[in-house]
């Protein structure tokens, strides 16, 4: 016979729980009332009740009965709350309420407080203590007594193993995999446990008669609900303790058969309560997800920045480019002012005899990409200057294309790259190849020479790179495209796809920029920043926009994919800072990377920004996203459950029509049986063929707008985005038309489609959240609306608001208003989406075509769907 492995019962649960003895109870109920009285800022809890040996007097005893009640937070109390309910309710089963109350709160807290107490002095420590963990290793090693008793050994092979010793492996893993754990005080609460369990300190325990004798006269059985007797053989005001045996009995008496049922989709589908949780429970998690995400920047949810690898040293380098660099600079921008209308070649024929007079290797690279019906050509140069102590097994980067982001002429930073190729060439100090590149755009030519620098570039439109050094440890790219003065830096620092550089690596330039040289820094355009609340919001949202783009903010963003940590550096603002300053911060940047010993990789790689400063590391902001994407998936599991449970009486056919009664059937389990109605012994059969063929089909929809607008020429995607926005409004209406003609859909299969729909909707963000962070929050946020959309056949105002609702939501709505903020066509919105699917790689689109879209084309369906009537096809499942 196969063994059978138990499974999951809400009914079990809930039997489980409304049968639990009273001081359980109290104990459960007082853990979560200080839980949630500790949040006041008023009355300090933890202060007032934890156990702190070196305040341990006469006035101060009590905390030897109080800190297993308080608790550090929520996951704290949660977890000691689900690891005490059995033991403790098991241990008042078998003692009885007023024994366990005696004891609990008195000799099992205050003996084992006594004795970390005493431990903790005379090793000259005053550690503070809280929680109900103390109490749960106490229980622990009563039960492994108890075990041992019965069998006193594990076999691991031919070895034996007592079981006593169980509770002792449990607090080793606690005190390596729990932090900030006290093994002390575990230990303490073992010794009593064990002393316990061995009947040594059974003396502690008042007398029975006493016990009896105030049942009696307090008449306790009669006036409290689940009290257990000093005997153990009555419980409260419901009859027998609630052992195995007698559960069932009493539940069949009280003809409560859901107890032994064992069906948990039966209970929550037959219980109206809980049916109408999840609704709320979806909009509670948005609501959390977004609060959460706008505490963030307070200074309790947020952090300091800090250098965590220390061979960086940034800073503690004297830097000597001045003077007389100051002139070659000049000379070098009064040269690249000369070639502003030069050709690319004419550009390039000048840089390498610019690079060689410095006594570099130099070499050149063409490009072609084509996008849109556009062809993107151009050729880099190069050079390498090999480091005098090292073997050009690591390099670093320094950029400096021809024309900016914005199509600007980069003048004095191609002229800065020309003049510190020269200086670093002076030095010896180098123990890495440091590479000059200039690319003639940011855009093309930058992910040509990083794709052909990996051999990762497609030949022959991209060519190989004929000179390379070591693997690349970081690059720095300078974007300064004016003559004058400048007052602070920005720093770039977004990637394609929402990847970012090391924290290590910006936390450099900020410590080397405002530290050492004394040059502001700002990030996200946030040209003067206060460091308010209002200021750090604005940053980290601005950053999160970013992120979600996916887009190439500069030229670094094509290193980053590589693993290759990279920033763009742009001067801005008047102020008194020049060329010097610039190159100094570059200068000892170089000199910092140049310590490395390794890649770097102790500091995040996921993080969100809110002040040069300051960040939150992604264990704090991920769960906004997660709520937000979870949400969905309470719903898929709610629909799920809800189309399985049989017809209510509006909806039942036929047989209800006719006036006939609802059959019963006789349950039986062991000796005890019951009457149980046939609804909660059956579940409606699902047809899911048709729903999934829907969901699968609107997947497999998102290809065709995917392939459609990486693939049209430029001139042409105004026009076909203005026709697929059209077709798009209509296209929801009509497939629910041809639905409801040929299928006719009923109820139950409107609800499948829209449960396998946010199903995969939330299985989708959840792990896209991982990845970029951001574009699953936004993604989450506009299509949040869809968790509540469903079919509303007879109210057909109501329909047409949620269909304005639904539009205003849409994909192409979205896209047009984002065009109309940035100040862009929706020609040039779709040309540089289309650049980037063919040239960095970007897969925003995917997300917005393949996972948002068909989830919106699907909640279309289900608003304007029509269920059909449907038959009570059910099929009975054996509960006995």
């Amino acid at each position: 016979m196969a063994p059978s492995l138990p499974q999951f019962s809400a009914a079990r649960i809930r039997s489980y729980v409304f049968r639990l003895p009273l001081f359980t109870r109290c104990i459960i109920l007082v853990i979560v009332l200080l839980w949630v009285v500790s949040y006041q800022s008023v009355w300090d809890v933890i202060q007032w009740g934890a156990l702190i040996p070196k305040e341990i007097g006469l006035s101060t005893m009590y905390r030897t009965n109080t800190f297993p009640l308080i608790h550090a937070g929520f996951f704290h109390a949660l977890m000691n709350i689900l690891a005490l309910t059995p033991l403790l309710e098991r241990f008042e089963a078998e003692y009885g309420t007023l024994t366990t109350l005696a004891l609990f709160m008195g000799p099992l807290s205050t003996i084992p407080a006594l004795m970390y107490t005493f431990a903790e002095t005379a090793v000259g420590l005053n550690t503070t203590v809280l929680g109900a963990s103390i109490w749960v290793f106490t229980l622990l090693a009563v039960e492994a007594v108890k075990t041992y008793r019965t069998n006193p050994f594990f076999l691991l092979g031919d070895v034996k193993i007592p079981t006593w010793i169980t509770p002792f492996v449990l607090v080793l893993f606690v005190s390596f995999l729990v932090p900030n754990t006290s093994f002390l005080g575990h230990i303490c609460g073992l010794a009593f446990g064990y002393g316990w369990g061995l009947g040594y300190l059974k003396f502690l325990a008042p007398p029975e008669k006493i016990l009896r004798w105030i049942e009696g006269k307090m008449n306790l059985l009669g006036r409290l609900p689940h009290y257990v007797s000093v005997d153990q053989k009555t419980y409260g005001r419901f009859g027998v303790l609630p052992t195995a045996s007698a559960t069932l009995a009493g539940n069949a008496e009280a003809g409560i058969g859901l107890g032994f049922v064992g069906a948990s989709g039966a209970l929550l589908q037959r219980n109206p309560k809980i049916l109408k949780l999840p609704p709320y429970l979806s909009f509670l998690c948005i609501v959390i997800g977004v609060t959460w995400l706008l505490v963030l920047p307070l200074n309790d949810y947020s952090r300091k920045t800090y250098i965590s690898e220390n061979a960086l040293l940034p800073g503690q380098v004297h830097t000597y480019f001045a003077g007389s660099d100051q002139n070659v600079f000049r000379g070098y921008k009064h040269e690249v002012d000369a070639l502003e209308n030069g050709s690319n070649v004419e550009v390039n024929d000048k840089m390498e005899e610019f690079f060689k007079a410095s006594g570099l290797k130099v070499a050149r690279q063409k490009y072609e990409y084509k996008s849109a019906g556009e062809t993107y050509a151009g050729e880099n140069i190069y050079a390498i200057l090999h480091a005098p102590r090292g073997d050009a097994t690591e390099a670093i980067v320094l950029v400096g294309a021809w024309r900016n982001m914005e199509g600007v002429l980069n003048r004095s930073g191609v002229a800065l790259v020309l003049t510190l190729a020269r200086y670093f060439k002076r030095w010896s100090l180098w123990s890495k190849d440091i590479i000059f590149v200039v690319t003639p755009d940011s855009k093309a030519g930058p992910q040509a020479w990083v794709d052909a620098y990996h051999d990762t570039h497609k030949s022959p439109a991209i060519d190989s790179l004929p000179l390379k050094s070591g693997a690349l440890q970081g690059a720095i790219v300078i974007d300064y495209p004016f003559d004058h003065r400048f007052e602070s830096i920005h720093i770039v620092y977004d990637g394609i796809n929402g990847q970012l550089p090391n924290l290590d690596l910006l936390n450099t330039v900020v410590s080397i920029a405002s530290g050492q040289m004394g040059i502001g820094v700002s990030l996200q355009q946030m040209w003067k920043h206060s460091d308010s609340y209002q200021d750090r919001l604005q940053t980290m949202l601005r950053g999160m926009l970013n992120q979600g783009l996916g887009h190439a903010s500069g030229p670094h963003s094509s290193f980053i994919p590589y693993h290759v940590d990279a920033i763009t550096l742009q001067p801005f603002g008047e102020g008194w800072q020049d060329e010097m300053a610039m190159g100094r911060v570059i200068e000892s940047t170089f000199r910092s990377l140049n310590n490395l010993l390794e890649h770097l990789h102790q500091s995040f790689f996921f993080y969100l920004l809110m002040h040069a400063n300051r960040f939150v590391s992604i264990g704090t902001y991920l769960p906004s996203a997660m709520l937000v994407a979870v949400n969905f998936t309470i719903m898929a599991i709610f629909l799920w459950l809800k189309s399985g449970s049989p017809l209510s009486p509006k909806e039942k056919v036929a047989s209800t029509e006719a006036g006939e009664k609802q059959p019963l059937v006789v349950v039986e389990k062991g000796d005890a049986k019951a009457l149980i109605p046939v609804d909660a012994l059956t579940v409606r059969e699902r047809e899911l063929f048709l729903p999934l063929a829907i969901v699968a089909g609107s997947q497999f929809l998102g290809v065709v707008p995917l392939y459609i607008f990486n693939h049209t020429n430029q001139s042409m995607l105004p026009i076909v985005f203005i026709i697929f926005a059209i077709l798009n409004n209509f296209l929801s209406p009509v497939l629910s038309i041809l639905l409801t003609a040929h299928f006719n859909p009923t109820r139950q299969q409107y609800l499948l489609i829209k449960s396998f729909s946010l199903l995969l909707l939330g299985m989708f963000l959840s792990s896209l959240a991982t990845l970029n962070f951001s574009l699953a929050f936004l993604v989450g946020l506009f299509s949040s609306p869809l968790t509540w959309i469903q079919p509303v056949p007879n109210r057909p105002i109501v329909k047409i608001l949620l269909g304005f609702l639904l539009a205003v939501i849409s994909p192409t709505v979205v896209l047009v208003g984002a065009s109309w903020a940035w100040g862009l066509g929706i020609g040039e919105l779709l040309k540089e989406a289309a650049f980037g699917w063919d040239v960095w790689g970007m897969n925003t689109q995917v997300v917005v075509w393949c996972v948002w879209w068909p989830a919106w084309i699907v909640g279309g369906v289900l608003l304007w769907g029509k269920p059909g009537e449907e038959k009570e096809g059910i099929k009975a499942k054996n509960r006995s």
